[in-house]
Protein backbone atom coordinates (compact mmCIF):
# COMPACT_ATOMS: atom_id res chain seq x y z
CA UNK A 1 0.00 0.00 0.00
CA UNK A 2 1.03 3.30 -0.29
CA UNK A 3 -0.41 5.19 2.65
CA UNK A 4 -0.13 8.98 3.46
CA UNK A 5 -1.07 10.47 6.43
CA UNK A 6 -1.66 14.60 7.66
CA UNK A 7 0.95 13.86 10.64
CA UNK A 8 0.74 17.59 11.14
CA UNK A 9 -1.15 17.12 14.83
CA UNK A 10 1.60 15.29 16.66
CA UNK A 11 3.22 18.52 16.69
CA UNK A 12 0.62 21.63 16.04
CA UNK A 13 -1.46 20.05 19.06
CA UNK A 14 1.17 18.46 21.30
CA UNK A 15 -0.02 17.62 24.41
CA UNK A 16 -3.81 17.20 23.63
CA UNK A 17 -5.53 14.18 23.08
CA UNK A 18 -5.50 14.49 19.10
CA UNK A 19 -1.49 15.21 19.01
CA UNK A 20 -0.98 12.34 21.32
CA UNK A 21 -3.35 9.69 19.48
CA UNK A 22 -1.57 10.99 15.89
CA UNK A 23 2.25 10.53 17.46
CA UNK A 24 1.65 7.55 19.17
CA UNK A 25 -0.73 5.72 16.01
CA UNK A 26 1.80 6.72 13.60
CA UNK A 27 5.11 5.65 15.42
CA UNK A 28 3.29 2.13 16.21
CA UNK A 29 2.21 1.96 12.68
CA UNK A 30 5.60 2.13 11.39
CA UNK A 31 7.26 -0.55 13.84
CA UNK A 32 4.30 -2.85 12.84
CA UNK A 33 4.38 -2.44 8.87
CA UNK A 34 7.71 -2.48 6.81
CA UNK A 35 6.13 -4.01 3.59
CA UNK A 36 3.97 -0.73 3.11
CA UNK A 37 4.98 2.92 2.22
CA UNK A 38 4.41 6.02 4.05
CA UNK A 39 3.98 9.75 2.88
CA UNK A 40 3.74 11.79 6.28
CA UNK A 41 3.04 15.24 5.85
CA UNK A 42 4.74 17.13 9.17
CA UNK A 43 4.87 19.90 10.96
CA UNK A 44 7.84 21.98 13.07
CA UNK A 45 9.75 19.72 14.88
CA UNK A 46 8.49 15.59 14.50
CA UNK A 47 8.59 12.79 16.05
CA UNK A 48 12.02 11.13 15.70
CA UNK A 49 10.07 7.42 15.52
CA UNK A 50 8.84 8.58 12.11
CA UNK A 51 12.23 8.58 10.39
CA UNK A 52 12.03 5.45 8.77
CA UNK A 53 13.23 3.16 5.98
CA UNK A 54 9.89 3.19 4.23
CA UNK A 55 8.48 6.82 5.06
CA UNK A 56 8.64 10.11 3.39
CA UNK A 57 8.62 13.11 5.15
CA UNK A 58 7.03 15.92 3.27
CA UNK A 59 7.30 19.23 5.38
CA UNK A 60 3.82 21.11 5.25
CA UNK A 61 3.01 24.24 7.60
CA UNK A 62 0.15 24.33 9.65
CA UNK A 63 -0.40 28.07 8.41
CA UNK A 64 -1.88 29.16 5.55
CA UNK A 65 -3.59 25.68 5.43
CA UNK A 66 -6.02 26.40 3.07
CA UNK A 67 -2.89 26.81 0.34
CA UNK A 68 -1.52 23.34 1.34
CA UNK A 69 -4.72 21.24 2.09
CA UNK A 70 -6.39 22.36 -0.93
CA UNK A 71 -3.75 22.54 -3.74
CA UNK A 72 -0.45 21.68 -2.02
CA UNK A 73 -1.40 18.24 -0.38
CA UNK A 74 -3.83 17.02 -2.85
CA UNK A 75 -1.24 17.22 -5.73
CA UNK A 76 1.69 15.49 -3.95
CA UNK A 77 -0.84 12.52 -3.06
CA UNK A 78 -2.13 12.51 -6.83
CA UNK A 79 2.01 13.15 -8.06
CA UNK A 80 2.94 9.81 -5.63
CA UNK A 81 -0.57 7.84 -6.64
CA UNK A 82 -1.60 7.73 -2.86
CA UNK A 83 -3.66 4.31 -2.28
CA UNK A 84 -5.46 5.78 1.03
CA UNK A 85 -5.39 8.78 3.05
CA UNK A 86 -5.59 9.47 6.39
CA UNK A 87 -6.66 12.96 8.41
CA UNK A 88 -6.34 11.81 12.17
CA UNK A 89 -7.49 15.83 13.40
CA UNK A 90 -11.44 15.04 13.13
CA UNK A 91 -11.31 15.19 9.22
CA UNK A 92 -10.42 18.94 8.94
CA UNK A 93 -8.73 19.50 6.04
CA UNK A 94 -10.63 16.92 4.17
CA UNK A 95 -10.44 17.80 0.39
CA UNK A 96 -12.42 15.58 -2.15
CA UNK A 97 -11.13 12.97 -4.78
CA UNK A 98 -11.58 10.07 -6.26
CA UNK A 99 -8.26 8.91 -6.65
CA UNK A 100 -7.54 7.74 -4.04
CA UNK A 101 -9.16 6.25 -0.15
CA UNK A 102 -9.89 9.02 1.94
CA UNK A 103 -9.86 8.13 6.07
CA UNK A 104 -10.53 10.27 8.80
CA UNK A 105 -10.69 10.07 12.73
CA UNK A 106 -13.67 11.22 14.13
CA UNK A 107 -12.45 11.53 17.86
CA UNK A 108 -16.20 12.79 19.08
CA UNK A 109 -19.15 14.70 18.24
CA UNK A 110 -19.22 17.10 21.46
CA UNK A 111 -20.70 19.79 19.18
CA UNK A 112 -23.72 18.24 18.06
CA UNK A 113 -24.16 16.45 21.66
CA UNK A 114 -23.31 19.61 23.79
CA UNK A 115 -23.43 22.46 21.61
CA UNK A 116 -23.75 24.79 24.92
CA UNK A 117 -20.21 23.68 25.99
CA UNK A 118 -17.41 24.50 22.56
CA UNK A 119 -17.07 28.00 21.59
CA UNK A 120 -19.42 29.86 19.18
CA UNK A 121 -16.46 30.03 16.48
CA UNK A 122 -15.73 26.49 16.71
CA UNK A 123 -19.20 25.31 16.72
CA UNK A 124 -19.94 26.58 13.91
CA UNK A 125 -17.30 25.48 11.67
CA UNK A 126 -17.55 21.73 12.84
CA UNK A 127 -21.27 21.88 12.12
CA UNK A 128 -20.44 23.59 9.03
CA UNK A 129 -18.10 20.96 7.98
CA UNK A 130 -18.30 18.01 9.42
CA UNK A 131 -21.49 16.57 7.18
CA UNK A 132 -19.28 16.90 4.31
CA UNK A 133 -15.93 15.29 5.54
CA UNK A 134 -18.39 12.57 7.03
CA UNK A 135 -19.79 11.57 4.05
CA UNK A 136 -16.90 12.29 1.93
CA UNK A 137 -15.10 9.88 3.79
CA UNK A 138 -14.50 5.91 2.34
CA UNK A 139 -13.84 4.80 5.83
CA UNK A 140 -14.17 6.09 9.84
CA UNK A 141 -11.68 5.63 12.37
CA UNK A 142 -13.35 6.36 15.70
CA UNK A 143 -12.24 5.80 19.45
CA UNK A 144 -15.48 3.61 21.17
CA UNK A 145 -18.06 1.99 20.35
CA UNK A 146 -20.25 4.74 22.28
CA UNK A 147 -18.63 7.48 19.53
CA UNK A 148 -19.43 4.84 16.50
CA UNK A 149 -23.26 5.45 18.01
CA UNK A 150 -22.96 8.91 17.77
CA UNK A 151 -21.73 9.12 14.22
CA UNK A 152 -24.25 6.68 13.43
CA UNK A 153 -27.22 8.71 15.07
CA UNK A 154 -26.28 12.47 13.56
CA UNK A 155 -25.09 10.50 10.29
CA UNK A 156 -28.37 8.82 9.71
CA UNK A 157 -27.08 6.77 5.69
CA UNK A 158 -23.49 6.31 6.74
CA UNK A 159 -22.38 2.88 6.27
CA UNK A 160 -21.79 1.05 9.43
CA UNK A 161 -19.53 -1.46 8.17
CA UNK A 162 -17.17 1.95 7.04
CA UNK A 163 -17.15 2.94 10.87
CA UNK A 164 -13.60 1.20 12.42
CA UNK A 165 -13.38 1.45 16.40
CA UNK A 166 -9.40 1.60 17.31
CA UNK A 167 -9.70 2.63 20.89
CA UNK A 168 -6.70 4.83 22.47
CA UNK A 169 -4.29 4.08 24.98
CA UNK A 170 -1.87 5.53 27.88
CA UNK A 171 1.59 6.72 26.93
CA UNK A 172 4.20 4.70 28.72
CA UNK A 173 5.14 7.37 31.58
CA UNK A 174 1.92 6.62 32.62
CA UNK A 175 3.03 3.26 35.54
CA UNK A 176 3.17 2.89 39.34
CA UNK A 177 5.97 4.83 40.89
CA UNK A 178 6.67 5.09 44.84
CA UNK A 179 3.74 6.66 46.16
CA UNK A 180 5.73 8.03 49.27
CA UNK A 181 8.58 9.94 46.81
CA UNK A 182 5.44 11.38 44.95
CA UNK A 183 3.76 12.62 47.94
CA UNK A 184 7.06 14.21 49.00
CA UNK A 185 7.52 15.92 45.55
CA UNK A 186 4.41 17.20 45.49
CA UNK A 187 5.02 18.82 48.87
CA UNK A 188 7.60 19.89 48.30
CA UNK A 189 7.09 21.58 44.50
CA UNK A 190 2.86 22.60 44.88
CA UNK A 191 3.05 22.48 48.64
CA UNK A 192 0.53 19.60 48.84
CA UNK A 193 0.83 18.60 52.13
CA UNK A 194 -2.03 15.53 52.77
CA UNK A 195 -3.85 13.13 51.21
CA UNK A 196 -6.04 14.39 48.27
CA UNK A 197 -8.82 13.28 45.54
CA UNK A 198 -7.61 14.27 42.54
CA UNK A 199 -9.25 15.56 39.05
CA UNK A 200 -6.70 16.09 36.21
CA UNK A 201 -8.79 17.56 32.38
CA UNK A 202 -10.14 20.92 31.66
CA UNK A 203 -12.90 22.84 33.16
CA UNK A 204 -15.51 22.95 30.70
CA UNK A 205 -19.00 22.59 32.11
CA UNK A 206 -18.94 19.16 30.22
CA UNK A 207 -16.30 18.23 32.69
CA UNK A 208 -18.43 18.32 35.36
CA UNK A 209 -15.60 19.83 37.62
CA UNK A 210 -18.62 22.26 39.66
CA UNK A 211 -20.74 19.14 40.54
CA UNK A 212 -17.15 17.74 41.68
CA UNK A 213 -16.59 20.80 43.68
CA UNK A 214 -20.16 21.03 45.35
CA UNK A 215 -19.69 16.88 46.55
CA UNK A 216 -16.67 17.48 48.34
CA UNK A 217 -17.65 20.86 49.94
CA UNK A 218 -20.42 18.43 51.21
CA UNK A 219 -18.27 15.51 52.34
CA UNK A 220 -14.84 16.46 53.54
CA UNK A 221 -15.70 17.03 57.11
CA UNK A 222 -16.87 13.41 57.67
CA UNK A 223 -14.04 11.48 55.99
CA UNK A 224 -11.81 10.11 58.15
CA UNK A 225 -8.34 11.58 57.21
CA UNK A 226 -7.69 15.35 56.34
CA UNK A 227 -8.35 14.74 52.26
CA UNK A 228 -8.21 17.80 50.31
CA UNK A 229 -9.66 18.18 46.38
CA UNK A 230 -6.51 18.88 44.15
CA UNK A 231 -7.45 19.84 40.33
CA UNK A 232 -5.50 20.29 37.77
CA UNK A 233 -5.64 22.06 34.63
CA UNK A 234 -4.75 25.21 32.99
CA UNK A 235 -7.32 28.26 34.74
CA UNK A 236 -8.90 30.35 31.69
CA UNK A 237 -12.31 30.91 31.36
CA UNK A 238 -14.32 28.09 33.09
CA UNK A 239 -11.24 27.29 35.00
CA UNK A 240 -11.44 30.99 36.31
CA UNK A 241 -14.94 31.00 37.97
CA UNK A 242 -14.50 27.56 39.41
CA UNK A 243 -11.50 29.56 41.23
CA UNK A 244 -13.48 32.25 42.30
CA UNK A 245 -16.09 30.18 43.63
CA UNK A 246 -13.96 28.03 46.09
CA UNK A 247 -12.47 31.85 46.87
CA UNK A 248 -16.10 33.30 47.82
CA UNK A 249 -16.28 30.14 49.85
CA UNK A 250 -13.31 30.12 51.85
CA UNK A 251 -12.12 26.71 51.12
CA UNK A 252 -9.04 27.80 49.38
CA UNK A 253 -7.16 25.71 51.82
CA UNK A 254 -9.31 22.51 50.75
CA UNK A 255 -9.48 22.87 47.28
CA UNK A 256 -6.10 23.70 45.68
CA UNK A 257 -5.60 24.68 41.73
CA UNK A 258 -2.48 24.21 41.11
CA UNK A 259 -2.81 25.13 37.24
CA UNK A 260 -1.21 23.97 34.53
CA UNK A 261 1.13 20.90 34.92
CA UNK A 262 3.26 19.47 32.53
CA UNK A 263 3.20 16.07 30.94
CA UNK A 264 5.94 14.85 32.41
CA UNK A 265 4.61 15.67 36.29
CA UNK A 266 0.96 13.80 35.79
CA UNK A 267 2.29 10.51 36.44
CA UNK A 268 3.34 11.83 39.94
CA UNK A 269 0.09 13.39 40.83
CA UNK A 270 -1.81 10.25 39.56
CA UNK A 271 0.75 7.98 41.45
CA UNK A 272 0.09 10.33 44.87
CA UNK A 273 -3.68 10.32 44.95
CA UNK A 274 -5.73 8.48 47.22
CA UNK A 275 -8.66 8.50 44.47
CA UNK A 276 -9.29 9.76 41.34
CA UNK A 277 -12.37 11.39 40.53
CA UNK A 278 -13.74 12.20 37.15
CA UNK A 279 -17.15 12.71 36.56
CA UNK A 280 -17.38 14.04 33.16
CA UNK A 281 -20.98 14.36 31.47
CA UNK A 282 -19.40 13.29 27.74
CA UNK A 283 -16.24 11.55 26.76
CA UNK A 284 -15.30 10.34 23.11
CA UNK A 285 -13.00 8.00 24.89
CA UNK A 286 -11.92 9.21 28.65
CA UNK A 287 -7.94 8.84 28.37
CA UNK A 288 -7.61 10.32 32.03
CA UNK A 289 -9.22 7.69 33.71
CA UNK A 290 -7.28 4.84 31.96
CA UNK A 291 -3.82 6.83 32.74
CA UNK A 292 -5.26 7.28 36.55
CA UNK A 293 -5.45 3.01 36.43
CA UNK A 294 -2.32 2.79 34.41
CA UNK A 295 -0.58 4.81 37.79
CA UNK A 296 -2.37 2.51 40.02
CA UNK A 297 -5.29 5.03 41.13
CA UNK A 298 -8.56 3.93 42.20
CA UNK A 299 -10.94 5.79 40.06
CA UNK A 300 -14.10 7.11 40.65
CA UNK A 301 -16.04 7.89 37.44
CA UNK A 302 -19.30 8.61 35.15
CA UNK A 303 -21.62 5.49 34.08
CA UNK A 304 -22.11 7.25 30.83
CA UNK A 305 -20.81 8.14 27.24
CA UNK A 306 -17.61 6.09 26.91
CA UNK A 307 -16.39 5.75 29.98
CA UNK A 308 -17.52 1.89 31.04
CA UNK A 309 -16.02 1.11 27.77
CA UNK A 310 -12.71 1.95 29.54
CA UNK A 311 -12.83 1.33 33.04
CA UNK A 312 -15.34 -1.67 33.27
CA UNK A 313 -16.77 -2.70 36.09
CA UNK A 314 -12.89 -1.80 37.51
CA UNK A 315 -13.99 1.54 38.91
CA UNK A 316 -16.76 3.43 40.90
CA UNK A 317 -19.34 4.10 38.25
CA UNK A 318 -21.80 6.85 39.41
CA UNK A 319 -24.32 9.05 37.42
CA UNK A 320 -22.75 12.48 37.46
CA UNK A 321 -26.35 14.02 37.17
CA UNK A 322 -26.90 12.61 40.51
CA UNK A 323 -24.79 14.45 43.48
CA UNK A 324 -25.79 12.21 46.44
CA UNK A 325 -24.52 9.26 43.96
CA UNK A 326 -21.19 11.31 43.75
CA UNK A 327 -20.97 12.40 47.43
CA UNK A 328 -21.74 8.76 48.63
CA UNK A 329 -18.72 7.26 46.31
CA UNK A 330 -16.87 10.00 47.82
CA UNK A 331 -16.90 8.87 51.61
CA UNK A 332 -17.14 5.33 50.42
CA UNK A 333 -14.03 5.07 48.92
CA UNK A 334 -11.96 7.69 50.58
CA UNK A 335 -13.03 5.94 54.22
CA UNK A 336 -12.21 2.39 53.02
CA UNK A 337 -8.10 0.97 52.74
CA UNK A 338 -9.30 -2.28 51.81
CA UNK A 339 -11.64 -0.74 48.64
CA UNK A 340 -8.84 1.40 47.99
CA UNK A 341 -6.34 -1.20 47.67
CA UNK A 342 -8.87 -3.35 45.81
CA UNK A 343 -9.95 -1.02 43.31
CA UNK A 344 -6.37 -0.01 42.68
CA UNK A 345 -5.15 -3.34 41.57
CA UNK A 346 -8.10 -3.79 39.39
CA UNK A 347 -7.99 -0.83 37.97
CA UNK A 348 -4.23 -1.69 36.89
CA UNK A 349 -4.79 -4.93 35.62
CA UNK A 350 -7.70 -3.33 33.45
CA UNK A 351 -5.44 -0.38 32.27
CA UNK A 352 -2.87 -3.18 30.71
CA UNK A 353 -5.61 -4.19 27.96
CA UNK A 354 -5.34 -0.79 26.24
CA UNK A 355 -2.18 -0.41 24.05
CA UNK A 356 -0.91 1.77 21.14
CA UNK A 357 0.37 -1.02 19.64
CA UNK A 358 -2.92 -2.58 19.51
CA UNK A 359 -4.65 0.61 18.45
CA UNK A 360 -2.34 0.51 15.52
CA UNK A 361 -2.64 -2.75 14.28
CA UNK A 362 -6.86 -2.09 14.48
CA UNK A 363 -6.06 0.98 12.28
CA UNK A 364 -3.90 -1.13 10.18
CA UNK A 365 -6.76 -3.79 10.11
CA UNK A 366 -9.07 -0.72 9.01
CA UNK A 367 -7.12 0.47 5.85
CA UNK A 368 -6.81 -3.09 4.59
CA UNK A 369 -10.48 -3.06 4.70
CA UNK A 370 -11.46 -0.28 3.50
CA UNK A 371 -9.06 -0.39 0.64
CA UNK A 372 -10.83 -3.55 -0.06
CA UNK A 373 -13.88 -2.42 -0.31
Amino acid sequence: MEIAIDARSSTLHQGTGIGTYTNNVISNMLSLNSKDNFTLFCSGKFNKNFINDNTNIIYSSGKHSGFYEKYYIPNILKEKKVDLYHIPQNGIGLEYSNSYKKVVTIHDLIPYVMPETVGKGYLERFLRDMPRIIFNSDGILTVSEYSKKDILKFFNGYPEDKIFVTPLAANSKFKILNKKRCKNYLKSKFNINSEFALYIGGFSSRKNVFGLIKAYMEIYKDLKNQCKLVLVGGLKDEGEKLLNFVKNNNLEDNIIFPGYVSDNLLPIFYNACEVFVYPSFYEGFGLPPLEAMSCGAPVISSNISSIPEVTSTDAVLINPYDEDSLKNSLIKVLNNDNLKADLSKRGYNRSLQFTWRQTAKKTLDAYKKILQS
